[in-house]
């Protein structure tokens, strides 16, 4: 498995888990990878760096490229960070809201039900739901194409 950091023509920027890297060549070629925030399916990888994974043993990993330890950014204001973490959970209420208005919600029977549909045992359709991270890599290793997605819980209230 392979994660890649992505970002569209609109600079919205995402990332998404490949059984490979020619998996992901494979899916670009037929624009069955699209974005998360805007639908396009005009996306590339963005700029990143390996890192040795925690074992120290054969495993890659992906993070953004760092330059310099010590880096010299603009000052952000308390006020600035806000501003950006507010959008930024505008864009997950959105994308949530999208989600929940065009795919079918099956809870904890995600992955059977992701399982069915990539097997031909029931028609194709879009759904959402919860899976371990466990089930998730299992999903993913059998070839079953998911999204973790950023979710907010509703306030009962």
């Amino acid at each position: 498995m392979i994660l890649y950091d992505l970002i569209c023509d609109n600079e919205h920027e995402f990332e998404s888990w490949f059984k490979s890297g020619s998996a992901y060549d494979v899916l670009l070629k037929s624009k069955s990878i699209s974005c998360p925030l805007c639908e396009t399916d005009k996306v590339r990888k963005a700029p990143m760096a390996p890192r040795i994974s925690k074992s120290g043993f054969g495993e890659v990993e992906h993070v953004p490229a760092v330059v310099d330890s010590k880096p010299e950014l603009p000052a952000e204001t308390s006020e600035d960070m806000t501003v950006a973490m507010n959008k930024a959970v505008e864009a997950i209420k959105e994308l949530q809201a999208r989600i929940e208005k065009k795919f079918e919600n099956v809870g904890e029977k995600f992955p059977e039900e992701a399982r069915k549909i990539h097997y031909g045992e029931t028609d194709s359709r879009g759904i959402y739901g919860e899976a371990s991270f466990e089930e998730a890599q299992d999903l993913i290793e059998e070839g079953v194409e998911i999204s973790a997605v950023p979710w907010q819980k509703r306030r009962t209230s």
